[in-house]
Formats: C-alpha cells, structure tokens, sequence
C-alpha cells in the first residue's frame, strides 16, 4: 500500500474510532435527564428545525413519522441522540450536525418527555423464541396478514421490529387488537390516510374488503385480506364501510393458552429490526415470472423490461393512439420526483403498478392509472466517490416480487415489490475506484444481470450474473480480459490493467438461443491510443454471452483502439426476419461511431455496415468485417478534424424498431469534433482522460431519422434543434413514433414518414425515453422531464 492510502486508511480507522467513543448508544447518558428547562429548550429546538416534518407535539405527518411512541429504533437516550446527529440512512431523515451537543440533548430531552416512560429494550421475555417462532407461522396464523422479514403477507404492519415495544403493549396487543383504532383526541386532526379495515362495494357489484393503503379525493388503494391490492377509482365506488376495528382475531386468550402466549411475545420481543440474513433467503412466491417476460408480446398492456421487452426494440403494440387522434392527448397525471440531477428512468408497468427509479437510491411503485404513490424506497449512498460523474438513475428490474435497483456507489439492492422494503444487498464493486451503476439490470430465469460504469476512470468493466433471490454471484465476464483469457493480448504490456470497457447500459437476451449481448464502452485513456496500441477487446464491441455461465460465444467490435470516446453502449435490438432472400436472426445497431450495423446474432458474422451521419474514420470493412481505418483519424496532439463528434452519431437513447415498417428509429447528431490527445495522468478514483476535443467551427444538424433496417437507407429525417444524450423514441401499432427533445417537448411523428403530429411542453429538459401501457383498455404513454414523470393519454369517453 502507497504511504498516502495508509495515511488515509489510518485517519478514517481514528476518525471511527472517535466517532464511536463520543457516541454509545447503549451507554450515553442525557446531562440534562429529569430537566425542565432542558425540556423547554428543546421544544423551542424541536418547532425550529423538526416540527416541519414530524408534526405538533412530534404526533407525526405525511413528512415524517410520529416521535411521541416507541420506534424501531431510537428509544435510548443514546439512540435518538446519534439519529438527531447523524440521520438515518436509506430513508429522508438527515443528520443535523450543526447542533452543539446541549441543543442535541435539549432535543432529546423533550422527545423523551413526550414518549412512554417504559422502554421495552431491556426487557426479557420467559418464553420460547423457537417455538413462538412456530406459532407466528402456524397456529396462531399470524403470517396470513404480518411478515417478519419478508415471511409471510403485507397486509398488516411489517413486524420485523416491534420488538421494541414493551411485552405489556404486545400483550395488550394481541388480546385486544383494536385498542389503538381508537378515532383522534377531539380537536386533533388526523394527518394522512388513516389505516383501517374498510369494506369497499362497487358499480358492478364487487366487494372489496380489506385494509386501507392509500387515498385521495378520486382514488381508494386496499389490500384485500388474501393479499391482493385493489386500485378502485371512487367513481365507481358505491359505498365504503369503515369497520372501525382491526381485522386482527378477537379470540386469542382462547386459542392460545398461557405458555404458548408467552412463546409468542418471546418470539416477538426477538425481533428488532429486518435481518438481511434471514430476508435474502425468505421464500417469496407469485410476482412477474421469466416466461411473462420472454413472452411480453403476449401482454401488450404492460412494459416488463427496460427496453420493453428482451429483444430490446423498444415499441409498444398499443394501437388505441394513432395518428388520427394522436392531436387530442392529454395530460393525466404528473409524479414529483425532485432532487439534484434530471431523471432518466424509463419506468415499468406489471398489471397496473408503475414501478420506476427516480432521483438515484429512490424507488417509487405507483398506481399506474394515477400516480398514486404505493410506496417509496429511498437509500442514501453509503461511500460516496468526491470525483463522481453521472449521477443518474435509468430505471429498475423486476423479476417475481422482488424489484432490483442499482445504486451510485456501485451496489445492486433487491426489494419487496410488494412493500418497497429491503430484502439483500450486495457491493458488486468500488465506488472510491470510479464504479457506480445507473442503469438497470436485466433478469433472466433467476438470474440477475448487472453491468457498472467507470470508462472514465482506469478500472475495468465487467459484467456480472446473481441470483435473483439470495444475491449471491453466480459468473463474471471480463470485458478487458486478463492474463491467460482470450483477447488479452490485445492490450500490450500492462495496458489491460488500466483497460476502461464499462458496461453500463442493459443489454439484450434471445431466449431460443440463450445468450445475452452485451456491449462495451471506451477503452481507457479515452482519447490516446498510443498508449494502448491494438484493438483493446472487448471495448467498443458487442459480446454474446451464455446466460446459464456467461461464456463468450462470439463478439463483434465495432471500433477498434478507439480514442474518440465512442463507446459502443448503444442498444442493441434483436430481429427475426428475412434477409437476402432467407430467414435470418439479426442484430441491429445505430452504434455511437455514426454507422448502423445488421449482424447475425448466432455468430457474430456482419452483414451489413452504413454510416447515417457523417463519418471519416472508416473506409469499408475487410473480408472478416474488421473495419478499415482512415488515415489521419486518430488524435493527435495538435487536434485532428474528426467525425462524428464525441457525442457520437447518437448515444444510449432508446431507439425503437417496428416490425411492420421494417424501420429502426434513432435519435442523432450529425456533427465533429477536433480530437486532442494529450498524456494521461493516473490518480485512483479520479477521471483518467487521455484527451479532449474542440469544436469542429461547423455547425451541425440533429434530430430523429428512421433506418431501412434490411438496406441502411434513411428513409426519412425529422430535424432537432439540440441534440442529446438520453432524449430517446417509442414506436406503436398505432402508427406514431413519440420523441423526447433536450428543449423539453414530447413529440409525435407519423412513424412512416416522419411527419409532425403532435407536442407538449413538459417545462424541463428531457433525458429519458417514453415508454406506453395500458390500464382498462386505455393506452397512456409516459415521459421523465427534469425531475417530473408525466403520463398522457386520450380524454375520457
């Protein structure tokens, strides 16, 4: 290790050292414990920098919850002491490291003074943990409506951690379930949706009954009691019946005896918060199942993938918007999703809940007709990188009832679809050496496919497989391959260790033949390939994999010794179709070097390349379909004159391919760049560039065109004026192509010729792509704009 890391590891090991010296929960002490002025202070505190969230008297909003009760955590002195300090991460609670430590312990001493005086932490139960345990999921039949991590239904509160109350309150509990259904004190209003039972009956004759989970003027969420959520629209809702009582057994002081009560509150004062070790091997049934997604053409309503569907054409066989009536889209409802960068998610739709990412380590699932939020998973980043770029979030993966979700500081997080809650975590890399993951992963059988991004910095990419319900690794493939691996020698002398090839966009997957193709970004330093000399596998290039042991069985690269930075994370849309007269399986890509490649996908063979934006580094391809390099297409120290541009000739938008017309759709920018090399310099965790460009003096042309996909021709080009990055397409039934611009409009096109349609001006800049479902047989199509998702669709009958 160099002498600064050991520096740096022996100041954070002192600086947590201090850290946990100055604050034991278990043993830190209020000073000013049993003080009334204390007290005082510290309300006068709590109204300055709490009341906004957590409410009067700290009873609780739909901000922050009520402080006046006994929590999941934070019930010692200590304990509320370190959470005032330091927030909690993973949910919205920050720390308030601004207080002196009198202003922390005024807080807490009047949040103490307004909780129960008994504090069930210490307490001991007489029972059996085991076979309380036994009858949790037995014969009490606790788990037909409570889990205890992640066992059992959602129905009722997840009780993972109520062991923090008292036996006496659990008791009380469990004997009398509806003594804390009681309505509000008089004069106090109730903040938020209260929960109850609630029997719900409607126009065409359903009852509903169930718990309340959500509510506005318009719409009612319940869970049934078999664990189904309802998402009824109080239009045609005739009556709802509050039961006023808990849906809880009255009659447990009969059915249980004595010992086996006491087993039971054993087994309760047990649990004090969600053991990871326990939710990453709970067994979880029901939920989006492998076939749904290989056949998702077959449920034409939902959006199961990132890309729409395995094959990665991002194109809806909705067909309820056409180009008749595309002009009278509406606006239906608009979701906040506020924070410090633009969001790129493109969301999904499973049987009318719209899961999606929002701002990076949130999760939001929603009611897809809507917006109404389900719930919310927010996690903080547990190491943050001080040279992070790309603070983005594409989206998230669902695979049964478990959601996955990457994170900035390179971890892959599983949830519980159904809550939002946390079932197992896993750091698939070093976020301090430039890894992060923004874009989702893809779910095959019961597999998890995770790629990371750090093409900037001098670390490698690679591609991983987990399982979907443990998190544990199940193969790695290198994308710079080491000593001993094919391509290696493609990297001379130790240049592989500082190798780039990062994975980050999701990839495609062809069921019949079970393999995944996945691309690689730029090779590292970016923009010197002096550095380098060879054709630096498997940057730039698309790799098809074996999904069951992630074996290469081919790969194509489509810039070799790149040093213009055009990676070759573009999607990669997988066709079946005839081509020369016979049926192929063919491979499609508008690749960031400004050419549209057609591949055949059982072996990597080309078969056709064309450029759709001005190039000048290519001049055909040899009888192997390598590609021949122009002369003076390389940087250089003084600048060389290159197209296309380092933006490329278009980048990791969505296009979108329809099989009727034949057409891949692409956004692109037809512009150059003057390309400067210079001498990378290496520092671990920063930026490891190797160059930088300069406008060309020329200006350029952007905007959407359409690719005969069997002859390369442009059948047509609809013009932009900005380009983007993340600004992508979406092709329907119906004839329309939808476009997001940098300027903020969602368009439509006649997707034949390109035609104007239609706008909105969604008021923010636009770096997602649109994607479409259906709720009751109407078709909506849904947009990210700066940090709001938008869903439109036709006015109502």
């Amino acid at each position: 290790m160099k002498p600064v890391l050991k520096l740096f590891a022996v100041l954070i090991s002192a600086a947590a050292l201090l850290f946990a010296q100055e604050h034991n929960p278990e043993s830190d002490k209020n000073p000013f414990a049993n003080n009334p002025a204390a007290v005082t202070a510290g309300a006068k505190l709590f109204e300055q920098t709490c009341l906004v969230c957590h409410g009067g008297e700290a009873r609780g909003s739909e901000r922050g919850p009520a402080l006046n009760v006994l929590l999941k955590r934070g019930n010692l002195d200590g304990e509320i002491a370190l959470i005032i300090r330091n927030g909690i991460p993973s949910t919205s609670m920050p720390g308030f490291k601004g207080l002196s430590r009198d202003q922390v312990w005024q807080l807490v001493s009047y949040i103490r003074s307004l909780r129960p005086t008994t504090v069930a932490v210490k307490e001991t139960a007489t029972g059996s943990v085991a076979l309380g345990e036994e009858l949790f999921f037995g014969k009490a039949a606790c788990a037909t409506c409570h889990e205890i991590n992640a066992r059992g239904l959602s129905i009722g509160p997840d009780l993972s951690a109520v062991g923090v109350n008292s036996l006496e309150a659990m008791r009380r509990k469990i004997l009398d379930p509806s003594a804390s259904l009681a309505p509000p004190e008089p004069g106090r209003r109730r903040r938020g949706v209260a929960p109850g039972l609630v029997a719900v009956k409607t126009k065409d004759g359903r009852t509903v009954r169930g718990m309340r989970r959500n509510e506005d003027t318009y719409t009612l969420v319940v869970m049934d009691l078999s664990g189904t959520l309802h998402r009824l629209d109080k239009a045609q809702v005739t009556e709802v019946r509050n039961e006023g009582r808990s849906p809880m057994p009255t009659d447990y002081q009969q059915r249980l005896s004595e010992a086996e009560l006491q087993n039971l509150l054993a087994y309760l004062k047990s649990c004090t918060g969600r053991d990871a070790a326990k939710t990453s091997t709970a067994s979880i049934a029901g939920g989006l199942s492998p076939e749904r997604i290989r056949n998702s053409a077959a449920e034409p309503h939902n959006w199961l993938t990132y890309w729409g569907d395995y094959q990665g054409t991002h194109y809806s066989p909705l067909k309820q918007v056409t180009t008749a009536n595309v002009k009278q889209l509406q606006a239906r409802w608009a979701v906040q999703m506020p924070g410090d960068s633009v969001l790129e998610t493109t969301p999904l739709v499973i049987d009318g809940v719209m899961y999606t990412a929002g701002m990076p380590g949130q999760v939001f699932a929603l009611d897809a007709r809507t917006g109404m939020q389900l719930w919310k998973y927010e996690r903080k980043q547990k190491v943050v990188n001080p040279f992070e770029i790309n603070r983005f979030s594409r989206g998230v993966t669902v695979l049964g009832n478990r959601v996955f979700v990457g994170t900035l500081d390179a971890a892959l997080v599983a949830l519980d679809a159904r809550t939002g809650l946390p079932l197992w975590e896993v750091q698939v890399a070093d976020t301090m050496l430039g890894y992060s993951i923004t874009s989702p992963p893809l779910a095959i059988k019961d597999k998890i496919i995770v790629g990371v991004t750090g093409g900037e910095y001098g670390i490698n990419g690679f591609l991983d497989s987990y399982d979907a319900a443990t998190g544990k690794r199940q193969w790695r493939f290198n994308f710079v391959p080491t000593p001993g691996e094919y391509g290696n020698d493609s990297w001379p002398g130790d240049s592989w260790k500082l190798g780039g090839a990062p994975t980050w966009l999701t990839g495609s997957y062809d069921p019949e033949l079970d393999l995944i193709y996945w691309t690689g970004g730029n090779p590292a330093p970016d923009m010197n390939a002096q550095v380098r000399k060879g054709d630096n596998l498997y940057s730039c290039s698309v790799v098809a994999l074996e999904a069951s042991t992630g074996k290469r069985r081919w790969h194509y690269q489509f810039t070799p010794n790149d040093d213009h930075d055009w990676d070759a994370n573009q999607d990669v849309v997988l066709v079946d179709r005839m081509w020369q007269g016979r049926m192929r399986k063919l491979l499609l890509q508008a690749n960031r070097n400004g050419m549209f490649y057609v591949l055949d996908r059982t072996d990597g063979s080309l078969l056709l390349g064309k450029n759709f934006v001005r190039q000048t580094w290519n001049k055909g391809f040899d009888k192997n379909g390598h590609p021949i390099i122009a002369p003076n297409s390389n940087a250089t120290p003084e600048g060389a004159p290159i197209y296309p541009s380092l933006v490329g000739g278009t980048n990791f938008q969505a296009p979108s391919y329809d099989p009727v017309l034949g057409l891949l759709s692409v956004v692109y920018n037809d512009t150059g760049n003057r390309y400067v090399s210079i001498e990378p310099q290496l520092d671990i965790g920063k930026a490891y560039r190797g160059g930088r460009t300069l406008p060309m003096g020329e200006p350029g042309t952007f905007g959407i065109k359409a690719i005969d996909a069997a002859t390369g021709e442009i059948k047509w080009d609809y013009q932009l004026a900005q380009g983007s990055l993340g600004a992508g397409l979406l092709t329907t039934a119906g004839g329309v192509t939808f476009a997001g611009t940098r300027e903020g409009h969602l368009i439509a096109l006649e997707a034949k010729s390109g035609k104007y349609l239609w706008r909105f001006q969604t008021g923010g800049t636009i770096a997602a792509s649109p994607m479409s479902y259906a709720i009751d047989g109407k078709q909506f199509v849904v947009i990210a704009s700066a940090g709001v998702l938008y869903s439109f669709a036709l006015p109502e009958d």
